[in-house]
């Protein structure tokens, strides 16, 4: 007897930090990496002001809900692709956050009620660069391009950001390389009210940066 072959979108899990993250070959899978994207953000919560946490590009959700589970904030969780905001809600009610997160399946650009501001951003923008997307041929296109140099969606979570964080809040994005993390903080000089406070690598899955007001 032929045994069936999976499904193209067969549901997986994955376990992220303490959480059990579901998600399929529609989406991002989780890199185990990126709990240190939480792990920071959770670390800011204790010196920033009171309120929700903001996560732009959220995927399946997993570092931004990691980070609201730890911190003990609420959440809203913004993305354009409407089965990433799927998994996203589904990730929020098995986590047992369901109260305490709203899902927005909303571009960067558009996704703020007017007067919102947040003392803790998360942004997961793509980053690679779209010549180099072929050598990813498992990771859906939408979750990765950025753009001729990469940092198309994460200027545009720069712009956002902008828009909506406190002034003693803090920003924790990812993005590819410490080559893009300088040629984004290039960018954002005269541009916005936002600077690049920290810089942490990880090598060569990615790098995180921390923006803030600057004083």
């Amino acid at each position: 007897m032929r045994t069936p072959e999976p499904s193209p979108t067969m549901t997986q899990q994955a376990v992220f930090g303490d959480l059990t993250i579901a998600y399929d070959e529609r989406v991002l899978t989780p890199r185990a990496w990126t709990t240190a994207q939480s792990a920071w953000v959770t670390e800011l919560s204790l010196v920033v002001p009171d309120g929700p946490i903001l996560e732009l590009c959220t995927g399946a959700g997993h570092i931004g809900l990691l980070a609201i589970a730890h911190c003990g904030r609420d959440g809203v969780l913004v993305d354009l692709d409407p089965v990433a905001c799927d998994f996203a809600l589904a990730n929020a009610s098995s986590a047992g956050l369901a109260e305490r997160v709203e899902v927005r399946r909303r571009p960067v650009a558009d996704c703020l009620e007017t007067g919102e501001t947040f003392p803790l951003v998360v942004a997961d923008p793509p980053w690679v660069p779209s010549a180099r997307t072929g050598r990813f041929p498992e990771d859906p296109l939408l979750a990765i391009d950025g753009g001729d140099d990469g940092l198309a969606l994460a200027r545009a979570c720069v712009q956002t950001i902008d828009d909506c964080l406190h002034p003693q809040g803090a920003a924790v994005l990812q993005i590819g390389s410490l080559a893009q993390a300088d040629g984004l903080g290039d960018w954002m000089a005269g541009r916005v009210d936002l600077v690049v406070a920290e810089v942490r690598s990880h090598g060569e899955r990615g790098v995180l940066a921390l923006l803030r007001r600057p004083d």
